[in-house]
């Protein structure tokens, strides 16, 4: 189709900002990237038509300000705004002052954002809609009493959640009655401190279920369609690392029944766009909902791989008042996909934030491998915000493929300079919960992340001695010219390749 914009402003950075940017290309639009202090040499900056200095390093004075991003996109005569992911991209005011400002704002509409984005008010409005939800309750007063009979009404465990929340920010898992006043209170503050909203209501925890979500999209007709679902838990800290599409346990009459299900919440908000259904799934077989996430997710790619079909584009397409080109019986899934969060994180120390400078960057290849990336070597990664900084994608043609592809992609994966949990990928791989598929969000467990630093430790000890031999072994003897010099590269390479046999 023609799209009647010219001229994109991309409220984001990292890899997602380049991301749109390549949608943008591909479409024939020019695009206006962002950027702060500590980002000025950042991909994203370099890969757009024009780049714009919007402040400091504090999210509130860059990213988050809505004046000055509203500002900007006037001054270079923007016809649309794409948020990304994260930021203000499931912020129904900044969304409406796009769409106040004469922008066409790519994404959901202000109220569906609204209807979603409190967690109490999604409950409502899904239950309204026939959609089954955990059993659970608000409570957003500290009254001892009266938290302590609906937490009972509900039964224990139950779990603490802040109303306007996300990214595991005011949760708290309580399983005993006498640790239920403390964990509300520290939810709260939490929730406070992180949304501006201490509202926290009571959830039944379901124990140890699969974290599955519902990939959909809408246009402004009236058209909602789901591309299926993705398997989202393996998590830390409610993070999620690994994603795979489809659901590898999934019976297929559940996943009909869930996919159905998502349709309906996304058409109960009127939802346009490219959004996503998250549930979360008992042992017993039981699905409910959990959060609708009105924007595109980290993971979409994986959904891209398995359908053929490109969210990012028609997210725009569809926002600018496209119908969608396809109907649902023209979607099928194709395969498997997987995706590996590469953060700027250290495993071996539970996930620790590891920021600094890349030194090297070579991104692995060959067919069915792709890498979206917000980085480069001597790229720094800032403190400042999230610390991911690329994405590697595998599909293959079942699952098994799938899983052979990803070891051999994130063997070749080479970043120095920081810590990444490229290395654990490659162990979680060959665990055998993983490989069953049978594994839930309690699956990286410190007895996990204990395992795998012993081991981890235990390859650089070889390693180290390995080096330590082959100095030994090619030192000139004294008093003779010694031996040829050897070359740096083919030292490095002997070396890197003891490194790749311990791993």
């Amino acid at each position: 189709m023609n799209i009647p914009i010219k001229r994109m402003l991309i409220a984001n950075r990292g890899e997602i900002a380049v991301r749109v940017i390549r949608a943008c290309s591909e479409l024939g639009l020019e695009s206006v990237a962002l950027y702060s202090d500590p980002d000025r040499d950042s991909l994203h900056v370099r890969r757009a038509t024009f780049s714009v200095h919007i402040g400091l390093a504090d999210p509130s004075d860059s990213y988050l300000n809505v004046a000055k991003i509203i500002a900007v996109a006037k001054e270079y005569e923007c016809d649309a705004v794409h948020p990304g992911y994260g930021f203000l991209s499931e912020n129904a005011k900044f969304a409406q002052a796009v769409k106040d400002a004469g922008l066409v704002w790519i994404g959901p509409s202000p109220e569906a954002i609204n209807s979603m984005g409190s967690k109490t008010g999604a409950r409502a409005v899904m239950t309204a809609a026939g959609v089954p939800v955990v059993p659970g309750s608000t409570v957003s007063n500290s009254d001892p009493d009266e938290l302590l009979r609906v937490a009972r009404e509900i039964g224990f465990p139950i779990m603490l959640k802040a109303s306007a929340g996300g990214g595991g920010k005011g949760m708290r898992m309580v399983e005993l009655e006498s640790d239920l006043h403390g964990a509300f209170t520290a939810a709260k503050s939490e929730a406070l401190k992180s949304f501006g909203d201490d509202t926290v209501y009571l959830e039944k925890a379901i124990v140890n279920p699969k974290h599955v979500e519902v990939q959909v999209l809408g246009d402004t007709h009236g058209t909602v369609v789901h591309l299926y679902d993705r398997d989202c838990s393996v998590q830390r800290r409610h993070q999620k690392v690994i994603e795979e599409a489809p659901c590898p346990i999934l019976p297929e009459d559940t996943r009909a029944q869930m996919c159905a299900v998502a349709v309906r919440a996304a058409k109960a908000v009127d939802y346009v766009g490219a959004g996503t259904v998250e549930f979360l799934l008992g042992a017993d077989g039981e699905f409910y909902f959990l959060e609708m996430n009105t924007r595109l997710q980290v993971e979409h790619p994986i959904s891209e791989m398995i359908t053929g079909i490109d969210l990012c584009r028609a997210q725009i397409e569809v926002a600018c008042g496209a119908p969608l080109p396809f109907k649902q019986d023209d979607i099928s899934v194709n395969g498997h996909a997987m995706e590996f969060r590469v953060y700027a994180e250290d495993p071996s120390s539970g996930f620790l934030p590891a920021p600094g400078r890349i030194l090297v960057y070579q991104e692995p290849g060959g067919p069915w491998v792709r890498v979206d990336s917000g980085v480069y070597a001597g790229a720094d990664v800032p403190i400042f915000y999230d610390p991911m900084v690329a994405k590697l994608i595998v599909w293959g043609r079942d699952r098994k493929e799938c899983i052979e592809r990803s070891s051999r992609a994130l063997g070749e994966y080479r970043i120095t300079g920081i810590k990444t949990p490229i290395g654990f990928y490659k162990y979680v791989l060959k665990h055998p919960e993983f490989k069953t598929g049978k594994y839930n969000t309690s699956f990286i467990t410190k007895e996990l992340l204990s395992s795998f630093s012993t081991r981890n430790s235990a390859a650089e000890a070889v390693i180290i001695a390995a080096i330590e031999q082959f100095e030994h072994d090619h030192k000139p003897a004294k008093g003779t010219g010694g031996h040829e010099a050897e070359s740096g590269w083919k030292r490095h390479g002997r070396l890197s390749a003891v490194g790749r046999n311990m791993q």
